[in-house]
């Protein structure tokens, strides 16, 4: 295995961890205070939880461009897109902005150190 394969692979892992964190608060799961900046403890609000699915949705996708950069996966995909890659590695930089300044402390300890474990992986694949 490269390097820039078991970057990929932890990527994936990652995601998998986050995903089904996202799929627990959209089946209404009382994580509220550890997502979306913390202003909801509890279980979210419906539209929330769709939120929350959706963004399990995007994570999927973002794994499997992810992992096909790498050629572990789909290698098709990124021989027809190779900028795909950059994609994932644009909203890992969001995200660890966005972790960096939610005002929720509970939520930032989790979710930055994740944030930034996502955008290196991604990164490395991508400059490779």
């Amino acid at each position: 295995m490269t390097a820039v394969q078991a970057a990929a692979i932890l990527f994936a892992i990652v995601c998998l961890g986050v995903i089904a964190f996202q799929l627990a608060l959209a089946a209404g799961a009382p994580l509220g205070a550890y997502a979306m900046g913390g202003a909801n403890p509890g279980r979210l609000r419906t539209t929330m939880r769709v939120g929350a699915a959706g963004q399990a949705l995007v994570l999927a996708g973002l794994g499997v461009i992810v992992l096909s950069d790498a050629g572990l996966v789909w290698p098709a995909l990124a021989d027809s897109l190779p900028s795909l890659i950059w994609i994932a590695v644009g909203f890992s930089a969001l995200s660890v902005v966005l972790n960096a300044l939610t005002r929720s402390t509970m939520e930032r300890r989790i979710w930055l150190p994740v944030a930034v474990l996502l955008l290196v992986s991604s990164a490395a694949v991508a400059l490779s």
